[in-house]
């Protein structure tokens, strides 16, 4: 039999991958510059430090912060196409949650509850299911909680040497994706609440300070690992400058604060109930340092949308043990009687569930599951005649009729590929489908473009007055947009511009002169 965490991961394996499902992790266009990039480096056995990509910012100073996924998403797609890069995304994520489930049934908590809680951290993190380097940052963040927490908890010094992985952990992470900074509030979380504890209990005055100089050298550490990349301290400086930029914040959706009329909002509203909840009714007091992690998840996740799925994660890490121990602690005290019945039963049925599960090692079937995957992926998405693993961007959602025919017929008239002018949404399309051969006005690296650029995009795509002295002044002639935009109904007016292709999901216009 499998055990529970592998039979999660083996649902979310096929679940994300296989099927009609498998399209879910390329609903967002960023994954075709991603596997461009990754072949660019490929092919230049070099790290890009400027765009190739753009017709207005080619050369021009580019951070190609995600350099390292990108990369590795260029190799699976050069030996397995879009398959295996939806494969190895899905792969991650399910990684992230079953290692999770098993962290927090580790610390102690009822399986029937951590279940309970993510489920509704899946259902929160859903809204960013997607094949993107910000999925790795999910499963480095697990593994780096659990290298803090179970360090600095420990009463004996030896476990504080695992300390020391922590800046081997940020070395990789610095390369893969900008969420390296999670890793730093988590240290700073940590010292700060043994810094509270070392002044609010004074017995643990010892034990606090010791900790206090122990976590020093591995901070200093983790410093310097991050720096440890093609840019330097550069890095962070433009990060930091990205993510204090109040107009890029307002303007780009998924840093947007959730709306709570929708499902995965819904699920991590009720994670912050059931956290408050926990906390204020917990028989012991939760330490100062878990605290700062709980208001640090619920204030980023409350902040923006894609900070959902971290938030959930480290709410379900520090909630299971905390709550599981509070329903104990129900049946044991003086409570309703049918309150401690039914704690009871649900304390029993999953402490025998959790001794069943221990038992179940090998993790044969999560190996089976992810070779299985692999097979499917190298065999043209089949398992013998069985179509198994399909992805490819769905042409409801991009422009896939419009560039087969504008690519045919500028194959057939011998055309040279001008720059065509897109939504930044489909800008990673194009750059996929059409790049080398053709450059695109603008993709979604908001943090490259800058304010004033984007300003003028949003001003063209909105059809406000002076959208045609935008698309004059960069000499663009093709411009391709969804059929039913406001913009397609102002160029359709226009004598300067002509339809070369419409289907349901796009429109084609051309220059006249």
């Amino acid at each position: 039999m499998p055990s529970v965490a592998d039979l999660l991961f083996a649902v979310l394996l096929f679940g994300l991958s296989a099927g009609a499902l498998g399209r879910l992790l390329l609903r967002d266009a960023d994954t075709g510059w991603h596997i461009r990039n990754g072949q660019r480096i490929l092919l230049t056995h070099a790290i890009p430090r400027v765009d190739s990509f753009s017709a207005t910012m080619s050369g021009k100073p580019w951070y190609a912060w995600e350099w390292l996924w990108d990369l590795g998403m260029a190799v699976i797609h050069q030996v397995m196409g879009l398959n295996g890069v939806v494969f190895y995304s899905a792969a991650i994520i399910a990684a992230t949650f079953a290692l999770a489930l098993y962290l927090a049934t580790d610390r102690g908590a009822n399986l029937l509850v951590t279940l309970f809680l993510l489920v509704l951290a899946l259902g929160a993190s859903a809204v960013h299911f997607l094949a993107r380097p910000h999925v790795v940052s999910w499963l480095l963040t697990v593994i780096w909680f659990q290298l803090l927490d179970s360090s600095l908890m420990a009463r004996d010094c030896i476990d504080r040497k695992r300390l020391y992985w922590l800046p081997l952990i940020m070395l990789l992470w610095a390369n893969l994706h900008g969420g390296f900074l999670i890793g730093f509030a988590l240290l700073g979380a940590y010292a700060s609440g043994f810094f509270i504890e070392y002044f609010s209990r004074p017995e643990q005055q010892t034990r606090a300070a010791q900790i206090l100089r122990q976590i020093g050298l591995p901070t200093l550490l983790c410093i310097l690992a991050s720096l440890v990349n093609p840019y330097g301290y550069r890095l962070h400086v433009h990060v930091w400058k990205y993510l204090s930029d109040r107009f890029l914040m307002n303007s780009i959706s998924e840093f947007h604060s959730p709306n709570f009329h929708g499902a995965a909002q819904e699920c991590f509203a009720l994670l912050i109930l059931i956290t408050i909840v926990a906390v204020a009714s917990a028989h012991k007091k939760a330490h100062p340092a878990h605290v700062l992690v709980l208001l640090f998840a619920i204030y980023s996740g409350l902040f923006a949308t894609r900070n959902l799925p971290v938030s959930s994660l480290l709410i379900v890490l520090i909630l299971a043990p905390l709550l599981s121990e509070t329903i104990s602690g129900v049946v044991e005290g003086k409570s309703a009687e049918w309150m401690k019945s039914t704690c009871a039963r649900l304390n029993g049925f999953g402490s025998r569930m959790q001794s069943i599960d221990l038992r179940l090692s090998g993790h044969l079937w999560l190996v089976a599951a992810f070779v299985v995957g692999l097979w499917a992926c190298a065999h043209s998405g089949r398992v013998g005649s069985e179509q198994v693993i399909n992805a490819y961007f769905d042409p409801k959602k991009f422009p896939v009729e419009a560039v087969d025919a504008l690519a045919q017929r500028q194959r057939t008239e011998n055309k040279i590929f001008e720059p065509i002018y897109s939504l930044d949404s489909w800008g990673g399309y194009l750059i996929y489908r059409q790049y080398p051969a053709q450059k695109v006005f603008i993709d979604d690296r908001h943090d490259f473009y800058g304010d004033a650029y984007i300003k003028d995009y949003i001003k063209v795509t909105l059809a406000q007055p002076g959208w045609d002295e935008v698309l004059n002044d960069l000499h663009a002639n093709l411009v391709l947009i969804p059929a039913g935009s406001s913009l397609a109904s102002v160029m359709r007016l226009s004598p300067d511009w002509k339809t070369t292709h419409e289907d349901q999901a796009a429109i084609l216009f051309q220059r006249i002169d």
